[in-house]
């Protein structure tokens, strides 16, 4: 659990949010995933890409880093 204010939400929306994710990235194509209780890892043009489902953080080396399940999805495509 991270040091926000508001935890209970947090500890509410985070589970929601990966199932969301995982949902959209399988449409996308990528099949292989490391999955923990708050990133979601994943090779992309072979390199590891991070997700962080809860603030919608994206970052590695093959994609610009951004914020957004959707900005990540259109660089995938």
């Amino acid at each position: 659990m991270s040091k926000r204010l508001d935890q209970q939400r947090e500890a509410k929306l985070q589970p929601e949010r990966i199932n969301k994710a995982l949902v959209a990235l399988d449409k996308a194509g990528i099949l292989e995933f490391d999955v923990n209780d708050t990133t979601i890892k994943f090779e992309y043009k072979g390199q590891t890409v991070t997700y962080y489902p809860y603030s919608g953080w994206a970052a590695g080396k093959s994609i610009k880093d951004g914020r957004g399940l959707q900005n990540l999805l259109n660089q995938l495509k």
